[in-house]
Parts: C-alpha cells; sequence; structure tokens
C-alpha cells in the first residue's frame, strides 16, 4: 500500500526536470558565474595581504556583521574574504530559487488542476511532492559540486578543494532546507502565493533573528538555518558539523511534508479560507478599492516584514556607537558622520527590497490576465485605462507605504539605543529620495505588460541587475556606464551627500512617460482569449 503511494516518483521527475530544466540551467549556471567572477575579483583587487588586512578590519564591525554575518577577520584571506563577503547573500538567492522551484511543481500545479491529471495516470499519491524534491535537491547538489570544482580550479592560494566543496555544500545544504520549508508550506497554505509568501516570511524572519543574535549572541544564531553558513567557517576551520545538520533537519522537513501531504484532500490546506461575504460591500465596488481587496494580505504582510527589518537594523546603532568608542581605526573619525553614512547604505538596501511590492501588485494585472480573469474586470471597471490605473494608483501607493514604513522602523528603534536619539525627518528623508527611482520600476512594469506582456518577467531581472551594480559595483569595479542604467544610481546617498533635484526631477518624468505610454499600448494590444 505504501509502495502504491510512491509509484512512478522517479519518472515523474524526469518529467518535472524536463518541463524545468531551462530556468534550472539558467539559474545553476548564473549562480556559478556569479560565485566565481566574485572571487576572481577579489584576488585582483586585494592582491597583497596588507590590503585584505585594511579591509579587513573595516568589516570588523556590528553592521557588517549584522549585514553578512560573521568572518574569519584575522587572517583575512581571499578564501575568507569570499565566504564572508559572498556566502550568505548566495546563500539567501538558493533559498529563493528552491521555494520557487518547489512551489511550482507543487501547490502551483495542483491550483491551476494539472496535478488531478497526473493523478488519473498510473502515479501514486505521494509521487508529485516526492518528485519535486527529487528534482530541486539533484539541483541543488549539481549547484553545490560546480561551485566546489570551480573554485578549487582558480588555483587561488587560499581556496584549497576542501574549503570550496565545502563553499558549495553550504549553498546546496541551505536549498535543502528551504526546499522542505516549502514543501511543507505547500501543503499548508491552499495557493501557490501563500506557499511562496509564508515560505518567503521564514526566510526574512531567519536573516533578521540572525542578523540580531550574531551581533548579541553568537550561540543562538544556531537556531536560524542561515545562521549556519557562517557557522560552516568555510576557508578558515571548514567544520562540516552545519552540513550534517542541514542535511538531518532537511530530511525531517521533508518526512513532515510528505504525512502532511498523505492526509489532506486534492486541492486542499489546512490554513482554511475565511468565507466570503454575503453581499458585496460598498469597498470593493470601485476599480481601486476592488484591486487593493485583491491585494491586501500580501500588502499587510510585507509592511509588517518591511517594518520588522528596518527596526532589526536601528537596534544595531547602539552596537555601532559602542564600536566606534572602542575602536581605535575610528577614533579620529566623526561618529555621527558614520552614523550618516550608515543610514545612507541602508537606504539603497530598503529601497530595492520596497520596490518588490509594488513591483508584485503591478504584475497582478498580467496574471489576472494569463488566468482569464481580466474580461471579467474590464466588464465591471468599464474600460482597460480604469483597470490599468487602478493597478498603477495601487503600486504607487505601495511603494510610497513601504519605504515609509521602513524608514520608521529604522528610526523606532534606532532613537531608543542612540544615546543622543535619531531625527525622524533626517532618516525619512533619506529613505523617500528613493520613491522617484521605485516609480520607475513600475513604470517598467507596466510599459512591458502594456506593449511586451510575454516579457513582464524581465523586470525582476532588472531589479536583480539594479540590486547587482549598486551593491557589488563599487567592489568588482565595474565600468560606470553599467551602474548609470540602474535607476538607483542616480539617487544623491542622503544625508552623506547634498540633494540633487535635477536626476529626481528625471526620474519621475521618465516614470511619467513609461507610465502614459503603458496606457496607450494597453489600450490598443489583444488581451489573452
Amino acid at each position: 500500500m505504501l509502495r502504491s503511494r510512491f509509484a512512478n516518483t522517479g519518472k515523474l521527475a524526469q518529467f518535472i526536470f524536463r518541463l524545468n530544466r531551462i530556468g534550472i540551467l539558467f539559474w545553476t549556471i548564473g549562480l556559478v558565474l556569479f560565485t566565481i567572477i566574485m572571487a576572481i575579483s577579489f584576488n585582483y583587487l586585494y592582491e597583497t595581504q596588507q590590503d585584505r588586512d585594511t579591509i579587513g578590519k573595516a568589516m570588523e564591525n556590528p553592521v557588517m556583521t549584522a549585514i553578512l554575518g560573521p568572518g574569519e577577520i584575522n587572517n583575512y584571506t581571499t578564501g575568507s574574504m569570499t565566504a564572508h563577503q559572498m556566502l550568505l547573500i548566495t546563500a539567501i538567492i538558493v533559498s529563493i530559487m528552491a521555494i520557487l522551484l518547489v512551489t511550482r511543481n507543487t501547490r502551483a500545479d495542483e491550483e491551476k488542476g494539472r496535478l488531478e491529471i497526473i493523478r488519473s495516470l498510473p502515479s501514486g499519491s505521494l509521487s508529485q511532492l516526492n518528485a519535486s524534491i527529487i528534482v530541486a535537491n539533484g539541483t541543488f547538489t549539481v549547484l553545490a559540486i560546480c561551485i566546489g570544482f570551480g573554485l578549487n580550479v582558480l588555483h587561488i592560494e587560499s581556496m584549497d578543494l576542501e574549503g570550496s566543496m565545502l563553499y558549495g555544500a553550504v549553498l546546496g545544504g541551505t536549498g535543502f532546507i528551504f526546499t522542505g520549508i516549502t514543501a511543507i508550506f505547500a501543503q499548508l497554505s491552499k495557493s501557490s502565493k501563500g506557499t511562496i509568501g509564508l515560505s518567503i516570511s521564514v526566510l526574512l524572519l531567519a536573516y533578521l533573528f540572525r542578523a540580531v543574535t550574531d551581533i548579541s549572541n553568537g550561540v543562538l544564531s544556531w537556531f536560524s538555518p542561515l545562521g549556519w553558513v557562517s557557522k560552516a567557517e568555510v576557508y578558515s576551520s571548514n567544520n562540516w558539523n552545519p552540513i550534517i545538520l542541514m542535511l538531518g533537519i532537511s530530511l525531517l522537513l521533508n518526512i513532515v511534508a510528505n504525512c502532511l501531504n498523505s492526509i489532506r484532500d486534492l486541492e486542499q490546506g489546512f490554513i482554511a479560507s475565511r468565507p466570503g461575504r454575503r453581499f458585496t460591500s460598498r469597498f470593493v465596488q470601485g476599480p481601486v478599492s476592488l484591486t487593493f481587496r485583491l491585494q491586501r494580505t500580501g500588502f499587510i504582510s510585507w509592511t509588517i516584514c518591511l517594518y520588522i527589518l528596518g527596526a532589526s537594523y536601528g537596534s544595531i546603532f547602539g552596537d555601532l556607537e559602542i564600536f566606534l568608542g572602542e575602536s581605535e581605526m575610528f577614533q579620529h573619525v566623526d561618529a555621527t558622520f558614520i552614523t550618516e553614512q550608515f543610514i545612507s547604505t541602508l537606504m539603497v538596501i530598503f529601497a530595492l527590497i520596497a520596490t518588490i511590492p509594488p513591483i508584485v501588485s503591478m504584475n497582478k494585472l498580467r496574471a489576472q490576465e494569463k488566468r482569464g480573469y481580466i474580461e471579467h474586470l474590464i466588464g465591471n471597471i468599464g474600460s482597460r485605462a480604469r483597470l490599468i490605473g487602478s493597478y498603477l494608483i495601487l503600486a504607487a501607493v505601495n511603494s510610497f507605504i513601504m519605504i515609509s514604513i521602513s524608514a520608521l522602523g529604522l528610526w523606532s528603534t534606532a532613537t531608543v539605543v542612540i544615546e543622543d536619539g535619531l531625527e525622524f525627518g533626517l532618516v525619512y528623508y533619506a529613505a523617500m529620495v528613493y520613491y522617484p527611482a521605485t516609480l520607475v520600476m513600475i513604470g517598467i512594469a507596466a510599459f512591458l505588460i502594456g506593449f511586451f506582456p510575454k516579457l513582464t518577467p524581465l523586470i525582476w531581472l532588472f531589479l536583480v541587475y539594479s540590486l547587482f551594480v549598486n551593491y557589488f559595483g563599487n567592489i568588482i569595479q565595474l565600468p560606470d556606464w553599467t551602474s548609470q542604467l540602474s535607476p538607483y544610481y542616480h539617487i544623491p546617498q542622503v544625508p552623506v551627500e547634498d540633494t540633487a533635484f535635477k536626476p529626481l526631477f528625471l526620474l519621475c518624468v521618465l516614470a511619467l512617460l513609461l507610465i502614459i505610454f503603458s496606457f496607450f499600448g494597453y489600450r490598443k494590444r489583444d488581451l489573452i482569449n
């Protein structure tokens, strides 16, 4: 009986891999190349040990520990530098890859009715879930091996074979963990949107918990799966215990997912959906209010997450003050300048993260079209212009609130831990200067929906590109023109720099033009039949 539940799992895994082979190939090649290029860049930029020790001293502060995790600062070789500055960030990307891959092949297929067709064939009730897990874990195993050997063949002195293989194993193990976490949420949630939302929430909470505990009490960071990344101590002591822990926990998560899957009904979840109203509220009869009602859960969730993110980093300011008072290197540096520089650095990260919810909100319009709901919406709202306008208004308001709430979270905790407090206007203004850049991103998303709907996912590629050039552009010394393509590059780093209104004005004009063109494109093009 139990054996029949896993019938043809291997064949189903081959089928799932065939459906996802292009995406898996691009993700794998991209991550491998990204890791190798960054290692080569570090080795080229910091050729002498003196250069590496200097940058290591600069990294020895609570701010960088919160962002990147602890590292081997006392022996800051090229290998230690690569592991310290890149491993955690790459692990987060791998986690997102796992969440998207598992959701697509489990809850999303079930939501679209594909799993019902598969169940009608000679396959077991647990075959789809386990085939998806096999494909995901197989992908991360190949990724770990490719990265391990890829780093080793660079023949960089401090990057030995064991450390390189451990580097890859940490990334693969992180993928295993979030494969299991997503598999569980695919059983708990009733939709793919809920599965992704819950999984991303766990990822964010794991990162924030690690950031706080790495500064306050490093032992507690063992309770975060992202805390195990730095516990491996890659290219220093090469601790393999976190890998064993990752494998054991991932196996336990997969068993729990299988148990939940075996006792639930098809197309149902353990988190029950609330029954709807008997009569339609007046609040949802307008296009903007209806659009908000459809997206309110995600809006509330992102608001809470961004406030927690801001508050978590705001709590670091107290440790920053203590560090500046004790550090000989920064004794002659004005503490106010360091604080303002930290604020400007954080705001770039906050702005990029705060751009995700409005783009998700804008892309819902394309998702509704692909699901065949768009004709009903246009029939009720009256015109395409009003429909896309409602999504644009909601995305713009969404962006404004997300940036504001992250600034509020940062200020609310920072002003408590800093002795003289922190001026709210300073923090809020440093955040809001990025609003025009987020409007440009919304405009690009709307433009793609209006003229090139099949290319709508490219907005995510452009956002990742903006993150890369803004975060790593100076580290690997990219040409200026590559950074200038990103709207975030043109934003002055307030409060360290003076405000330049010209680039902000031009970004607003560009966003307005993109939005106007998107109206024309959306009104004229054919919709999916």
